[in-house]
């Protein structure tokens, strides 16, 4: 297990790999710290190992953003407008 405490944003972040994730005492001392962190008011973020490679993992998470980002521009781009004509307006 690995805890991070970044004093000046109230931040705390503790890492568990997966033997830790599965094992009570493990658990225990995490509730523990979550709790103490809690009450002096921090933000507790736990991460625990995933069981897929990373570097795959990454890519595709890389490539569905793109994606997102593409189509978010594509929604924003100001749309092609034709001129209304306004009867009986002409003079």
């Amino acid at each position: 297990m690995q805890l991070k405490v970044n004093e000046q944003t109230k931040i705390v972040q503790i890492w568990m790999t997966n033997d830790e994730k599965n094992d009570p005492r493990a658990q225990a001392k995490m509730k523990e710290l979550c709790a103490q962190y809690k009450e002096k008011k921090y933000l507790v973020a736990v991460f625990y190992s995933g069981k897929n490679e990373l570097y795959p993992s990454i890519l595709d998470l890389l490539a569905y953003n793109k994606r997102k980002c593409a189509e978010l521009a594509e929604q924003r781009a100001p749309r092609a407008q034709t001129p209304r004509r306004t009867v009986g307006m002409d003079r």
